[in-house]
């Protein structure tokens, strides 16, 4: 049964937004009271939080797909939809976000620093908000836009300052196991550890923390052994440690070969591990033959400018004067990283020529192609079954500018234009001059229903001058001469 995941794809969904209302307010003796159509609630986003407590990402490898709750849509009586309720994703600490072609897209480090994954969409506007002067009741509301979707990749790298790298059952469980009060298992065959075991160790006033990574063979940089699914968690840590058995029981193996080869692979893997700080532990020095293999090699090590230092996890000798070089090495790499700086907010404006959007023409689809910010997020809002809806849309696009950039690209009147991603545009033939149902209301978006109605007074003077023009008109007609 897998109990340690490092690395799965999650498939995350953000929640829509709820639609808004196109409600008219009615009551007695006043069936036309105004628009009062509410707005739709935000979907909810799917956030990402550093939990310390969480060391696995095997909740995610069980169940790879979450989704937020959708806004609830608008009301009638100005009643705005519920907002949607945020999903939130705990990852352990040192969880890296990537897209599915392996692009960063964040990298948490340290308890409760969060990533939104993905961000809910807006709620529809309701007709009461989209009332003015002259759209006095508007017969439409706004849709609520849809939330993000996609897949991403979450990868766990240990956040750890020691890492200790060797040939498996080099005694690197044991190690741990003395040093810190990490349980790890220990058995005498190779691949006892499949999982990272992390550690903390205290030496004087320092406390550090400390990682075995199993599975370092020759080839696990190509792939081989566990050492692929594992040299990962080594690029956060700040020192490495080599670990060499010199008491193994296999003829065509000694320490110094045994560190060439963990050398080349991480030289191999990159990321700046071949420059770490390490150090050498000759380890099962309470074995006579390996004490006197460990005086034989150890000139050749402290030749090569190599730290070296000779234990026994058994017999556990040598340990403080490891655990105390380490702390001297790991608080000397916390002194040379930079200071947090305050955080700086930066603004960047627009530029006075950036119309927000683009009009390309597309040779192959023979189209105009509108791509923006506002013209897709318009498109989306928009219910195209309602004839003053795409009145309003129209508007809207021809304020922005859309029409005229459309001229100065050469469209003509009956020509495809796509607003929208390639694969999920709107696609409609362009008028200049788009007429909508809304005309035959007045203006397009206007509705001469809420003009107020003349008073009783007014009509009746107006009818009785009309009546005594009549008799003038009578009189003059068979007046004699």
């Amino acid at each position: 049964m897998t109990t340690f995941v490092d690395r799965v794809e999650l498939h995350v969904a953000a929640g829509n937004g709820g639609h808004g209302c196109a409600s008219v307010h009615r009551e007695k003796f006043k069936p036309l009271g105004g628009p009062d159509g509410g707005n739709g609630g935000r979907g909810g986003d799917v956030i990402l939080v550093v939990d310390q407590s969480v060391t696995t990402l095997l909740e995610y490898h069980h169940s790879p797909h979450r989704k937020a709750t959708n806004g609830k849509p608008g009301e009638g009586g100005n009643r705005s939809g519920k907002d949607g309720q945020d999903l939130v994703l705990t990852v352990p600490d040192g969880t890296v976000v990537l897209d599915k072609q392996g692009n960063v897209l964040a990298d948490l480090v340290g308890e409760g620093t969060t990533y939104v994954a993905a961000q809910g969409g807006r709620g529809g506007l309701g007709n009461a908000a989209l009332a003015s002067a002259r759209r006095k009741a508007p017969g439409f509301a706004l849709l609520g836009e849809p939330g993000d979707t996609g897949d991403i990749v979450l990868e766990l790298k240990t956040v750890a300052d020691v890492a200790l790298v060797g040939y498996p059952s080099a005694g690197k469980s044991s190690l741990i196991s003395v040093l810190s009060a990490a349980k790890p298992k220990i058995a005498d065959y190779p691949f006892t550890t499949l999982v990272p075991n992390l550690g903390v160790v205290t030496a004087g006033s320092t406390v550090y923390t400390i990682a075995d990574v199993p599975g370092l063979i020759p080839g696990a940089s190509q792939g081989k052994g566990l050492g692929l699914e594992f040299l990962r968690h080594v690029e956060r840590c700040s020192v490495l440690v080599h670990v060499l058995d010199t008491a193994t029981l296999e003829s065509d193996r000694d320490p110094v070969s045994d560190l060439d080869v963990i050398e080349e692979e991480l030289k191999i893997y990159g990321g700046g591990l071949e420059k770490r700080p390490r150090l050498v532990v000759l380890n099962k020095v309470d074995i006579p033959d390996g004490q006197d293999l460990a005086d034989m090699i150890r000139p050749e090590l402290e030749e090569r400018g190599y730290q070296v230092y000779e234990v026994s996890a058994v017999a556990r000798t040598g340990l403080k004067e490891l655990s105390f070089a380490l702390a001297d090495i790991v608080a000397k790499a916390r002194a040379r990283r930079p200071k947090q700086e305050a955080t700086r907010i930066v603004i960047r404006p627009k530029a006075v020529d950036d119309a927000g959007f683009t009009v390309t023409y597309d040779e192959a689809e023979d189209l105009y192609r509108v791509r923006g910010e506002k013209p897709e997020r318009w498109v989306k809002q928009t219910d195209f079954n309602n004839d003053e809806a795409v009145g309003y849309l129209a508007d809207r696009l021809n304020r922005l500018g859309v029409e005229d950039e459309l001229m100065k690209a050469g469209a003509r009147a009956g020509d495809g234009v796509a607003i929208g991603p390639d694969e999920n545009a709107v696609v409609f033939d362009w008028e200049p001059t788009m007429m909508a149902g809304a005309e035959m209301l007045g203006r397009r978006g206007e509705d001469h229903r809420m003009d107020a109605p003349r008073p009783a007074v007014q009509r009746r003077k107006e009818k009785e001058a009309q009546r005594g023009d009549s008799a003038q008109r009578e009189f003059d007609e068979f007046r004699p001469f």
